[in-house]
């Protein structure tokens, strides 16, 4: 009997071990997408600082493209107006539509670079330069910060799916699944640019 009950407790030390190692890795996979989602917003919050120094600029050499400054204006007034906070990772709709504002912006920012070429003067004005280089850089660094988010939410995912950690998940903790940063509809085709004329 005395066997018995030390067998017992080895198997309920090894299963509290293997929950305890589960339920601590599981958390330390949702602070990194916590983590790299902290990375996105501060690299979309650039951007959007960025731009109205870039339309001021514009503004200055082509204010009668007034259509495209205000379709910028009013896209990034869009875009920072929608909030996604680390609760809402887990919700579609909430990031369905983060995405599809910072679509909007993009696309607008995509149509004012294609006016800014109609102004020789204004691509060699040096503040331009630098605001479009600026621009450009941080768009590099949300495009890395996605990535890293993506990857860290692939991580996070799986471990509350692995078992044993998905009993661990199912029995104490309850985390859901966050949602991955996704290709807007359409990204593949490039935006259509009308002048007016």
């Amino acid at each position: 009997m005395h066997k018995f009950m030390l067998r017992i407790m080895l198997v309920g030390l090894a299963v509290f071990f293997l929950y305890a190692c589960g339920y601590n890795t599981m958390q330390q996979y949702e602070e990194a997408v916590f983590s790299a989602w902290g990375n996105v917003e501060s690299n979309l919050q650039r951007r959007a600082d960025l731009i109205p120094n870039l339309v001021e600029t514009v503004k200055g050499y082509a204010a009668h493209e007034r259509e495209t400054l205000e379709a910028v204006i009013n896209a990034r007034a869009k875009a920072t107006s929608v909030e996604v906070s680390a609760a809402d990772l887990s919700n579609p709709a909430a990031m369905q539509q983060l995405q599809a504002a910072q679509g909007e912006l993009s696309s607008a920012l995509a149509r004012l670079m294609v006016v800014v070429e109609r102004y020789p003067d204004l691509k060699a004005n040096q503040n331009f330069k630098d605001l479009q280089n600026q621009l450009e850089g941080t768009e590099n660094r949300i495009n890395v910060a996605r990535q890293r988010y993506n990857q860290s939410v692939e991580t996070f995912n799986f471990s509350i799916r692995r078992f044993p950690n998905s009993l661990t998940n199912k029995l104490l903790l309850h985390l859901e699944r966050k949602e991955y940063i996704k290709a807007e509809e359409g990204a593949a085709r490039a935006p259509e640019v009308k002048f007016n004329e």
